[in-house]
């Protein structure tokens, strides 16, 4: 068994892994790392593995206590990967990214693939259908559209995200609901038609915290999986170890 975990920016989540079946899904706080481990690894005995992917600031140091009841593999852009890396600053391109590419590439082989990546950040990733990775773009979600509404003006108040009752928002509120979610929703078809009308034999897979909200929402097709992260864990995981 495998135990995969994603350290974002906001949360930590996690999924125990038997070969490509998924046990059980987790989701807990940075502060309530090593408890939540030492828990899942106590329900899961059988577990040999814990792979981790970390954009936050979690190192490794955090996983030390584990290393005598699993091995601990902290994925890395040094690693292997299934895909050439076309980036031009391969160094700085973020583990949370190159984990999503390389499970498009393993998950829908000889397709063109956009992977787009709904939490903190919006993240977009392409692989063409060579496996060549040829980058993507980064803005900001949901959370940080509202923030810095408030933050950057000296009157918009600080909302939390609700879906708006029209396009027209008649009032304050109304109308940064409107401007965040829509502009959201807009911007994200807007990046797919740009991509479908360059390259055909085309798949999109839509992942991260606000990818359910998304997919009623976007004009294009897609396929979406909130936990495509954890999985492409898994199974980069499981190509490194077979081609080290």
């Amino acid at each position: 068994m495998v135990l995969t975990i994603d350290i974002g920016n906001t949360r930590i989540k996690g999924a125990v892994f038997e070969k490509n079946t998924v046990l059980e899904f987790f989701v807990f706080d940075k502060k309530d790392l090593e408890k939540k481990i030492e828990k899942i690894l106590e329900k899961f005995e059988k577990v040999t593995d814990l792979v981790v992917a970390s954009v936050g600031n979690v190192g490794k140091e955090a996983f030390l206590n584990f290393n005598n009841d699993v091995k601990v593999c902290f994925l890395s852009n040094e690693d292997h990967f299934p895909f050439k890396n076309n980036y031009a600053t391969p160094k700085t391109l973020g583990i949370d990214r190159m984990v999503l590419a390389s499970g498009a590439t393993l998950q829908y082989p000889n397709q063109n693939r956009l992977v787009v990546d709904a939490g903190t950040c919006i993240t977009y990733d392409f692989v063409d259908e060579n496996d060549n990775y040829l980058g993507g773009a980064i803005s900001p979600g949901l959370r940080l559209r509202y923030e810095a509404l408030h933050n950057y003006t000296a009157k918009l108040p600080l909302l939390m995200f609700e879906e708006p009752k029209s396009y027209i928002g008649n009032s304050t509120p109304e109308s940064m609901h409107s401007g965040v979610v829509n502009g959201f929703v807009y911007e994200i078809d807007g990046f797919i038609d740009q991509y479908r009308a360059h390259y055909s034999n085309f798949i999109i897979i839509l992942t991260g915290g606000d990818a359910l909200f998304l997919a009623k929402r976007l004009k294009n097709t897609i396929f979406a999986n909130s936990n495509f992260l954890l999985e492409s864990l898994n199974q980069t995981f499981q190509y490194k170890i077979n081609n080290d």
